[in-house]
């Protein structure tokens, strides 16, 4: 019994492990590849009306729900159900200010 429950934990362990260890997916992993971060996303409006951060760069394609601060999705009402707003293709890039 004291085996079965050492090798539990051992394999409980390795898998919370290697969550931690995932790939990381706030980059871009492209030919010019980015961080996310420096990419302006459009706003997909999904059939219920609410809206997901969507960004194009031509292989790759990124959307999350848009969420208020309190983790409700967004329903802004920016474009009509199933269309898109907003520079997102080919991973548009966040305009130099200087």
């Amino acid at each position: 019994m004291k085996t079965v429950k050492i090798a539990l934990l051992v394999s409980a362990t390795s898998l919370v492990g290697a969550c931690a260890i995932g790939p990381d997916k706030s980059r871009d992993r492209g030919i010019d590849s980015k961080h996310l971060s420096e990419l302006v996303a459009g706003i997909w409006v999904d059939p219920n009306g609410c809206d997901h951060w969507i960004i194009d760069d031509g292989v790759e394609g990124y959307m999350s729900p848009r969420l208020d601060p309190y983790g409700k999705p967004v329903c802004s009402g920016a474009a009509p159900p199933t269309y898109v707003v907003g520079p997102f293709k080919r991973g548009s890039t966040v305009p130099d200010l200087l």
